[in-house]
C-alpha cells in the first residue's frame, strides 16, 4: 500500500495541492500510522545518505563564500541542510517550531495526521499537518541540496550522485 500511495502521490503536479489534500483525505484511513513510519523512515534512510553524499564535498575555507550577494553563505547552507533530517523527528515530538524562538519549548508527541505549526520569531509561517510537513521538508532539503551542487560547481569542486549520474560521478546513486 505504501508504494501504491507513493505512486499517487508522484503522479499528481505539485501545482495542484488540492486535489492532493482530497486523494490524501481518501487514502489516509487506509493507510495505517505504521505505513506511514515505515515509508518516512525509508524516505529518511535514503536522503541522508544523499545528504551525506554532498556534505562530503565541503570544501575547506570556503564558509563565507555566496554565489550572489542575494545567496545564502555556504557555510549557512552547509548547517542548514546537515541539520534538516532532524526537522522530521522535531515534526514528530513538538507541535510546532519557531525558527527565531523567545525562549525554548517542548511539546508531546502526537500523532502524523495531526497539525503542525512553523513560526519565525513568532509568527505563524505555515500550519499544516504532520504528514504534509514532514513530505514538504524532505523537497526542502533536496531544494537546498540541489543549491549546494550548484556552489560545488561554482567553486570547482566535485560534485557527487544524488539522484542519479552528476558530470563528475557516472554512479546512479
Amino acid at each position: 500500500m505504501t508504494a501504491g500511495w507513493h505512486n499517487i502521490c508522484s503522479r499528481i503536479r505539485t501545482s495542484d495541492r488540492t486535489r492532493l489534500r482530497r486523494v490524501r483525505a481518501l487514502l489516509m484511513p487506509v493507510l495505517c500510522p505504521m505505513m506511514l513510519t515505515t515509508m518516512y523512515l525509508s524516505v529518511l534512510d535514503r536522503e541522508v545518505e544523499r545528504t551525506r553524499r554532498a556534505l562530503l564535498q565541503v570544501p575547506d575555507g570556503q564558509d563565507a563564500w555566496k554565489p550572489h550577494d542575494k545567496s545564502m553563505a555556504l557555510g549557512q547552507l552547509v548547517g542548514m541542510i546537515a541539520s534538516m533530517p532532524s526537522w522530521v523527528a522535531l515534526m514528530i515530538t513538538a507541535d510546532e517550531f519557531d525558527v527565531a524562538p523567545v525562549s525554548p519549548q517542548h511539546e508531546p508527541p502526537a500523532a502524523l495526521e495531526s497539525m503542525w505549526t512553523l513560526k519565525a520569531h513568532g509568527d505563524v509561517v505555515s500550519i499544516a499537518s504532520r504528514v504534509d510537513m514532514i513530505s514538504d521538508t524532505f523537497g526542502h532539503l533536496a531544494h537546498h541540496r540541489g543549491q549546494l551542487t550548484v556552489y560545488w560547481r561554482l567553486l570547482g569542486a566535485t560534485v557527487p550522485a544524488l539522484y542519479g549520474p552528476s558530470a563528475d560521478n557516472a554512479r546512479y546513486t
